[in-house]
């Protein structure tokens, strides 16, 4: 580390004038380059006392060497030149900006013999024509979905399309006319080829001429008395004008603009650019960046500005770019946007109406390529290397965690308890690994939680349970089945041997019929549960019963991120930015999704066989509207018929139907505060007061 005093200019040395200054290391590379108003007051604000810097600038200042600067005659020459060098030099601890391609595109794969229109997202690939970007891949199809009534382009995969080809039948599409079927032979590959130029010329804002075809050809059927051609023609250019409302008219004004937003956190910023010509969307582009240097959005601002018009002159610089701040100083930066451009660009805010609309769109994607990005740090190598030995560390194991399993506990006020297993290897998800268990029974069940009621604590000690009685089966193959896990084709049974050899040939993890690793034949490094120490100690106990001992459990509490182990009275505290918390966090998260995900389809389920499904007569509509008057199942039992007439479409005769019903069909049994214990009265009430996290979505 270098002491910042040792290469301090002296005083006097710095002038105080419009400059670009360079930090360079021990061994000469430039490190960070940076331009000021005054060079004199900039360059000093970095050798003060090092505690007052800011971590990333102290980072800066104690690696470099030595300082060096360049005056210029004005503000504006520094941007050009501050830009230069940094094209030149690359330092290490100024904003770059890494290109990202995470938005959905509508593209037209005309590289094919027979185009096809789809969506499509990542690189770009040669030979297929991209336009957007759209927000939401759902945008794109609707957009599509109208327009196919005009332009039959195909939009079926390589699959559909040579197996339609075999059995010479087209899709659903081909036969409803929204594809000219050229699997068939409907249409040549030339006809085709031409649909699929009209469709991007469309698309690509030349609309003009396809709409006056469209009304000549229209005005044409009518008169020859062609009615029904005429009003199909009259309908596709319905369908065509509602695409192009769709497809971005976004500036009445039809002006041409540039909006630029940004998303950032301490450590990282994304930046979102859309091109608006002529009111439209026309294109996209994306960064993300480290914040190596301390830098506001003001100047991720600027640097973006730099990034994107650096080398661009003429009509690549709109009249009009829309910013979610202002560099300071902003003149510099708008009179060398104008040279640029060779005209005046005005840079402003936009406070109202559709461009500010428009900003928040762009903003929106720009928290989305941020989220995107931080996703992707589980796809580098070095990143997960590290986290698993953070991990390793933070636990005292012998080795870093290579398979870890993470169990959540999901129910609905007792009922539909089911619980989930995810599995990361190597620091990424095996999805292929995932299993689902039913928990069966509900509150005030004696015969299976005696009588005690169920929680989450029990539900985790049976799971893993479960689990792990599996493995051993499938490690020994010479005891039954457990019927509730066991494979189809397998009996149930009696419980499982813990004990015995194992079975080099049926009992290793491969399958020697099928090929394919047997389910639960593998064992984790690391077991992790959804929760405190509770949930912990009941992972541990379950795996002590089995005589496992080799496998590690540790629990993280939502709240805090505390990391639990079993029989420790404190919880283990990683720092907020460590990769082994960040792990264990999606690992957590992911658990947590697939519990509730099974948790809901099966409550789904369960609500479409309720009592008021068998009332004869009674559709979606009235129950719901009963369901929503009353407020519960158990208020809209306990109503007399008229009050149920009360009801708007609820007739008397329907009523005591109604009514009737609920006497017959047996109450529910009542709900528990799962944090409590104690019996909720009202079941509306039951869904506030119980716990959302772990224990039900």
């Amino acid at each position: 580390m270098a002491d910042p005093s040792s290469y301090r200019p002296k005083p006097g040395q710095i002038p105080d004038s419009p400059g670009v200054y360079k930090f360079r290391d021990e061994h000469g590379r430039v490190i960070y380059v940076g331009k000021a108003k005054s060079l004199r007051q900039r360059l000093s604000s970095y050798f003060q006392d090092l505690a007052n810097l800011h971590p990333r600038t102290r980072t800066m200042v104690t690696t470099a060497g030595s300082v060096e600067w360049t005056v210029v005659s004005t503000e504006v020459e520094a941007l050009q030149l501050e830009y230069t060098w940094i094209k030149e030099f690359d330092p290490r601890f100024n904003v770059k900006y890494r290109d990202d391609k995470s938005y959905p595109y509508l593209a037209v794969t005309l590289n094919e013999e027979f185009p096809r229109v789809q969506v499509m997202r990542g690189a770009k690939k040669k030979g297929v024509r991209y336009f957007g970007p759209y927000g939401h891949a759902w945008a794109i199809r609707e957009t599509v979905d109208l327009m196919l009534r005009v332009f039959p382009v195909r939009t079926c995969s390589a699959g559909v399309f040579k197996r339609s080809a075999q059995i010479g039948r087209p899709c659903l599409l081909g036969y409803i006319g929204k594809c000219s079927a050229p699997c068939v032979g409907r249409v040549t590959a030339e006809e085709h080829r031409e649909l699929a130029e009209d469709f991007c010329d469309f698309v690509a804002g030349r609309t003009g001429t396809h709409l006056r075809r469209l009304e000549q050809q229209m005005h044409d059927a009518a008169e020859d008395m062609e009615y029904e051609k005429a009003a199909r023609l009259r309908d596709d250019i319905g369908a065509l004008r509602r695409a192009m409302e769709k497809n971005a008219v976004v500036l009445t004004d039809a002006t041409d603009a540039d909006l630029i937003a940004v998303a950032e956190d301490e450590l990282e910023a994304a930046v979102q650019i859309f091109h608006v010509r002529g009111g439209r969307v026309r294109g996209q582009r994306g960064w993300v960046t480290d914040k190596v240097e301390a830098v506001d959005t003001a100047g991720l601002v600027e640097h973006a500005l730099q990034q994107l018009y650096g080398e661009e002159s003429g009509d690549a610089v709109p009249k009009e770019v829309l910013v979610p701040a202002l560099p300071d100083p902003v003149d510099p930066v708008v009179e060398w946007l104008a040279g640029r451009r060779g005209a005046r660009v005005d840079l402003r805010i936009p406070q109202r109406g559709d461009k500010k609309d428009l900003m928040a769109t762009v903003q929106r994607n720009a928290q989305q390529a941020l989220v995107l990005h931080k996703t992707k740090r589980a796809s580098d190598l070095t990143t997960r290397s590290r986290a698993l030995e953070e991990i390793a560390e933070a636990l005292d194991l012998d080795s870093a965690p290579l398979r870890v399993e993470c169990f959540d506990i999901s129910h609905f006020q007792g009922d539909d308890v089911v619980a989930s297993m995810v599995v990361f290897e190597d620091g990424l998800a095996r999805k292929s690994e995932y299993r689902r268990f039913q928990i069966k029974g509900r509150v005030g069940d004696a015969q299976i939680w005696h009588g005690r009621g169920q929680d989450d604590v029990r539900s985790m000690h049976e799971v893993v349970s479960r689990r792990f009685r599996r493995y051993l089966q499938e490690k020994q193959k010479t005891g039954e089945w457990d019927g509730e896990d066991a494979p189809a084709g397998a009996e149930a049974g009696g419980p499982a041997p813990v004990g015995g050899e194992v079975d080099a040939v049926a009992g290793g993890p491969v399958d020697p019929e099928t090929g394919r690793p047997r389910k639960f034949a593998y064992p984790p490094q690391l077991v992790v549960v959804d929760g405190g120490a509770p949930q912990v100690a009941a992972a541990r106990r379950a795996l002590d019963e089995l005589g496992i001992d080799d496998v590690a459990v540790c629990g993280l509490a939502k709240r805090l991120e505390e990391v639990w182990l079993p029989g420790e009275p404190d919880p283990v505290v990683l720092p907020r930015t460590s990769e082994g918390l960040y792990l264990l966090q999606r690992v957590r998260d992911e658990a947590h999704r697939f519990a509730i995900s099974y948790q809901r389809s099966k409550r789904s389920k369960t609500m479409k066989a309720g009592p008021l499904d068998t009332v004869p007569g009674l559709g979606e509509s009235r129950r719901q509207a009963l369901l929503k008057h009353f407020g519960s199942l158990k208020r809209l039992r306990a109503a007399t018929i008229d009050q149920i007439c009360e009801v708007p479409g609820i007739g008397r005769k329907t009523a005591e139907t109604v009514a009737a019903a609920l006497a017959q069909a047996a109450p529910p049994a009542p709900a528990v505060n799962t944090a409590t214990g104690e019996i909720i009265e009202d079941e509306a009430a039951s869904a506030a007061s119980s716990p959302t996290r772990g224990t039900g979505p």
